[in-house]
């Protein structure tokens, strides 16, 4: 088993383990030189064995697999296409991620995390999945971003490395719950523009996302 598909074999299981996705739901590639592997179609993601990661070449689209890709595989193609610089994409359902940007509001910054980590966050409203449509609507907004929220369906999220991508998924989640949280029992304190800027300047928070694109 390659490095590529013990990475991807590895998030698939935390995914669906820390309920990110819930059976066969959610998607996530890697790049491999100027190939991408992907999950396969309609597999529970924590089921995925090496093999059956299917290869796809990310400047044709050929799938040079006999299993069938996610059906999601153009918005993921778009992702690689537009941003050599990342290696991973992930995309999932996390609860309240969905629930907040539905309701439509915008998931804020509420604590240090968040904000030292997340640049920003870019929605979409609602577009049938697995369509170009939604692939050209990711590519539109994937160069200016590592997040993209799309209202009544999932969550995106690129990086560098595996550990990256994974790491902004659950930030995005958790900040939707805080705000849940807080929101039922209150009126939500913000962090304000200024306090967001002063922890992304921190060393410390620096320090940390250098840590995440780490890709061993």
């Amino acid at each position: 088993m390659s490095n590529v598909t013990q990475q991807l074999e590895l998030y698939a299981k935390k995914l669906v383990t820390s309920g990110l996705v819930v059976g066969a739901g959610g998607n996530l590639s890697m790049r491999d030189g100027d190939y991408m592997y992907i999950s396969p179609s309609g597999f529970d993601l924590q089921e995925i064995e090496g093999p059956q990661w299917v290869k796809v070449h990310i400047g044709s689209g050929a799938v040079e697999s006999e299993l069938k890709p996610s059906s999601e595989i153009l918005m993921h193609l778009e992702c690689f296409r537009r941003r050599p610089d990342i290696d991973s994409v992930l995309h999932a359902h996390p609860s309240y991620s969905v629930g907040v940007s539905s309701a439509g509001q915008e998931i804020p910054s509420m604590f240090p995390d968040f904000p030292a980590m997340i640049k920003n966050v870019k929605y979409l409203e609602y577009m049938i999945p697995t369509t170009h449509v939604l692939a050209d609507a990711v590519a539109d907004v994937i160069e200016e971003t590592d997040v993209v929220v799309m209202r009544n369906h999932g969550v995106l999220t690129v990086g560098t490395s595996m550990k990256e991508a994974y790491f902004f998924m659950q930030l995005v989640e958790e900040a939707a719950k805080v705000f849940t949280i807080s929101s039922t029992v209150g009126t939500p304190r913000l962090l304000s523009d200024e306090e967001c800027a002063d922890l992304r300047n921190l060393s410390s928070e620096k320090y940390r996302a250098k840590l995440l694109k780490d890709t061993k």
